[in-house]
């Protein structure tokens, strides 16, 4: 629960604050993990948080998850959610995306047309304590180094750059002026080698790119390929309802942005599979066109579940559709968002809507080699600091993590010991797979744990 306290005005008022959180929450100890915390088996709590998504594509799912100890943890929040709820906390709440992963960054394209690099998914978002988003994204940054194939000595180097560039970051910002903060943009990393090549990959993923890749033309239409069981269509009396949720989204917009999507028309509806811990969650994609066939427009309606940390965040349980929690955490993190960004409710269900692939791309692992995970890092930790500082208390942050790499090097404690479990649950749930208690498809076989690349010695 955040900590009860009178409204703080000034900067040093907010900022000794966070520095009295330190008597509860040291922050040495923050680097603490031990599973004996624990009083779950993570193979039964994982199936237990799929209740309500299509089982028939669970299989992927977990075939997915079975690729890697990385893969594992993608498709584990629900895990880390209650490792975290276990452990103190400073009680200094913020706007979290919830599932702060090296791969949960990118690009895509801002209101003006300009390419961004953000934090850009936000199925997980909710207020909750900070130090959440700085753990999980320590623990990612290890496990993904390893699979890139670094050394130890690489990881741990990478999350004391993020670390520190969040602290720095956090200091930067408690200094500056409310709607200075509100604008502030970060642009310096775009020459960042592993941040240019997720640009450079971004600028090719046009609409018209999309609609060559996407979709065939049949009969002088388009029409989204058939690619069974990642992507298909849907019965016409379940395409009609979709398309009818889309008259209740446009209300969510702002009022020249429902002008400007009113100058579309639908042309196919499909069921899409995306991401890792989204497999099962339905989730359709709409193609829309303008004047003419040279406007295209990609729009996904995903389906969102309450936030897998809303057990853990009781204040945090406020009685609005789930697509509508995302779609402001991400607003709230953002400086600028998709043009389109909204939500709708469809038979029952709630959703989060959204451009699909509008220029948008993603790190891969061979920009996380050697010095690039380092890099790479530092951007994750500024980028996640300014969401922090936009939608919280910068000033108490700032002010608890102080001017000492104390914090810092904790987070290394963390990242590489909540690796290690992530690690070893990942062994237990591949052996779930093997003596059938957990469904997998042919992907996901035991030979699947072999084809992740392990740590250089």
């Amino acid at each position: 629960m955040p900590t009860k306290r009178k409204k703080l005005s000034t900067h040093e008022e907010r900022r000794r604050f966070g520095q009295s959180r330190r008597d509860e929450v040291s922050r040495v100890s923050q680097g603490d993990w031990t599973p004996k915390r624990r009083d779950f088996g993570v193979v039964d709590w994982l199936r237990k948080a799929q209740r309500g998504r299509l089982s028939k594509l669970l299989p992927i799912k977990f075939a997915r998850m079975a690729a890697s100890p990385f893969g594992f943890f993608r498709g584990a929040v629900p895990v880390m959610a209650a490792d975290l709820s276990k452990l103190p906390n400073t009680g200094i709440h913020a706007q979290i995306c919830g599932d702060a992963h090296v791969r949960n960054l990118g690009a895509y394209a801002g209101p003006d047309g300009g390419l961004i690099f953000d934090i850009n998914d936000f199925d997980e978002a909710i207020r909750g304590p900070w130090e959440w988003d700085v753990k999980r994204m320590a623990a990612s940054l290890v496990l993904a180094g390893r699979e890139a194939n670094n050394t130890e000595k690489e990881c741990k180097e990478a999350v004391l750059a993020f670390a520190r560039s969040y602290r720095e970051a956090m200091r930067e910002f408690c200094q500056m002026p409310v709607l200075e903060l509100a604008r502030y943009q970060i642009f310096r990393h775009l020459n960042i080698s592993p941040v240019l090549s997720v640009l450079r990959k971004a600028e090719r993923s046009t609409p018209k790119h999309n609609l060559d890749r996407l979709t065939v033309r049949h009969d002088g239409k388009y029409r989204f390929r058939e690619q069974k069981p990642l992507q298909f269509h849907l019965p016409r009396r379940t395409a009609a309802e979709i398309v009818a949720g889309l008259r209740d989204y446009v209300e969510t917009l702002l009022p020249e942005r429902q002008h400007w999507f009113a100058q579309y028309h639908v042309e196919d509806v499909a069921f899409r599979v995306v991401g890792t811990g989204s497999v099962g969650v339905r989730d359709y994609i709409v193609l829309m066109f303008g004047r003419t066939s040279n406007d295209p427009l990609f729009i996904q309606i995903k389906e969102e579940d309450a936030s897998a940390y809303a057990p853990y965040c009781p204040q945090s349980r406020v009685l609005m559709n789930q697509g509508q929690r995302t779609a402001l955490g991400q607003r709230a993190m953002q400086v600028q968002s998709d043009i389109f960004l909204g939500w709708t409710a469809i038979a029952g269900r709630d959703f989060l809507v959204r451009q699909l692939r509008d220029y948008k791309a993603g790190i891969e692992n061979e920009d996380l080699e050697g010095n690039g995970l380092v890099q790479y890092g530092r951007v994750c930790g500024e980028l996640l600091s300014k969401g922090h500082a936009r939608s919280g208390d910068s000033c108490a942050i700032s002010g608890y993590l102080g001017n000492s790499d104390k914090f810092d090097k904790a987070m290394v404690d963390f990242g590489v010991a909540y690796a290690d479990q992530s690690t070893k649950d990942f062994d237990e749930f591949t052996r779930a797979i093997r003596v059938g208690k957990v469904p997998a498809a042919p992907a996901a076989s035991p030979a699947a744990k072999q084809n992740h690349r392990r740590t250089k010695t």
